[in-house]
């Protein structure tokens, strides 16, 4: 079983697809053309008490749309903003998770395995060589995936540590910068 970043969960689409998200990035693309006339901070706390709710009180990691929207509209309420979240967002979020689907894809341990050696330092290389080669089929969406077991092969180590988590933020943090460097309208989806 893999285990979730504890910001994440796994939602359910009306169509019956599901994909793991950070609650956060999830109540921004809910959010939409709204998110100018919420505080940064407050989009964080709303979804960081959702996730938490579901997560920790609920015990439940797969969440329908729906019910995190309506937890989501609440917590919101509750910070005393009037947020529509409408129906044509859960659309937009739809397609776009339809989209990610058939996005292409970089596994990020293949990444840390043809380093060798090198570790770090080449494979920061070798991942904006990938991530250059993928820019040029002008996706809408990336996916990398198997970031855990990139970030343990790449330490070293057998289980999660705070180095491990550490490397886990930078490679992120990289991607995202190349991508804002290479490409502007390019979204991204890491596991």
């Amino acid at each position: 079983m893999i285990l979730l970043h504890p910001d994440c969960l796994i939602f359910h689409t009306p169509g019956g697809e599901t994909f793991p998200c950070s609650a956060e990035m999830l109540t921004i693309e809910l959010i939409g053309n709204h998110a100018t006339k919420v505080e940064p901070e407050v989009v964080r706390e709303a979804a960081a008490a959702v996730a938490h709710y579901f997560r920790i009180e609920l015990c439940q990691e797969h969440v329908t749309l729906d019910e995190f929207t309506e937890a989501l509209a609440k917590a919101l309420q509750q910070l005393g903003y009037e947020v529509v979240l409408t129906d044509p967002a859960l659309d937009k979020l739809a397609a776009a998770v339809g989209e990610a689907e058939s996005s292409p894809k970089l596994d990020l341990r293949q990444v840390a395995a043809s380093c060798g050696k090198g570790f770090e330092l080449i494979f920061f290389q070798h991942l904006r060589s990938e991530l250059r080669t993928l820019l040029k089929t002008s996706p809408n969406v990336l996916r990398f995936h198997n970031l855990r077991g990139c970030v343990k092969q790449l330490a070293g180590r057998q289980r999660w540590c705070p180095h491990c988590e550490k490397l886990s933020d930078q490679i992120v943090e990289y991607v995202r910068e190349c991508l804002s460097s290479e490409a502007s309208e390019v979204g991204l989806v890491i596991v």
